[in-house]
Formats: structure tokens, C-alpha cells, sequence
């Protein structure tokens, strides 16, 4: 990846990470944002360079102009990169790091129960997977 890169990597089996995916996909009409899932090899090599386990994907990965965000800070970027009232989300970067990560492991931690799992890892169709980074589905 090149610094002018922007890429979001998502757990592809977690239905709340899966529809942040897809939110992002409806409003970066700009086409700023490429994705990977975590499964991925590119997801996996991401996490392991950011000392995050490859088997557990409690955080996204948020990925502008060569800087790694995660956790809130990861919303917060990418709701920053959108048009209209988005970017008034990222407020949420400047809450005490305690707070942030105390708020997202809560939700992360229970997301599987609180939204669902998808059986299979996300696989992009034909109209979607153009907006994938090389490597960034698991096939």
C-alpha cells in the first residue's frame, strides 16, 4: 500500500462490521475508501504489523493517507472522510481514551450476540468487488 492509500478492514462475518462496510460503501460516493475483510490475506497481514490478533477481530482498521487508526478512532476517521453530516460523528476522537475504549470494547465484545455472525466470511459480488484492495477478500 502506498501512503495516499485509504482502506478500511472489517471483520467479513460480523453483521454490525459487515454493515459499516456497507454504510461506507453507500456514502464514499468520492470512492476515497478501498476495503479488505480481517480473514483476508491482506486483512491478516495488516493485523499481524499492527500486533492484533489474526484469529479475534475486536477492532476495524482505518487506514488514511498512510496512518492506522482503531477503535473509535478508526469511526472517527472514516466518518470524517464522508460528505455531508458525517463528520460530525468524529467527535467521538475527542472523548478520554479510557471512555473511547471502554465504550467499543463493550460493543465489540458482544457484537456477535448483540448483532449476529454470517455462517461464511463476506465475498464480494461482481458489481462490489472492484472497490477490494488486491488481497482484501477471503475466497
Amino acid at each position: 500500500m502506498s501512503e495516499s492509500d485509504n482502506l478500511i478492514v472489517f471483520d467479513g462475518t460480523c453483521v454490525l462490521c459487515s454493515g459499516f462496510f456497507r454504510f461506507m460503501l453507500r456514502h464514499d460516493r468520492a470512492g476515497r475508501f478501498a476495503f479488505a475483510t480481517a480473514q483476508s490475506p491482506l486483512g491478516q497481514q495488516l493485523y499481524r504489523e499492527h500486533g492484533l490478533p489474526t484469529d479475534e477481530f475486536e477492532t476495524n482498521l482505518v487506514i488514511v493517507g498512510g496512518r492506522t487508526y482503531q477503535r473509535l478512532d478508526a469511526f472517527a476517521a472514516a466518518m470524517r472522510a464522508l460528505p455531508g453530516p458525517w463528520p460530525a460523528l468524529s467527535v467521538c476522537r475527542f472523548l478520554p481514551g479510557r471512555l473511547k475504549d471502554a465504550l467499543y470494547f463493550s460493543i465489540a465484545r458482544n457484537r456477535y450476540r448483540l448483532f449476529g455472525r454470517f455462517d461464511t466470511c463476506l465475498i464480494p459480488g461482481p458489481e462490489v468487488r472492484a472497490r477490494f484492495a488486491v488481497g482484501g477478500f477471503a475466497a
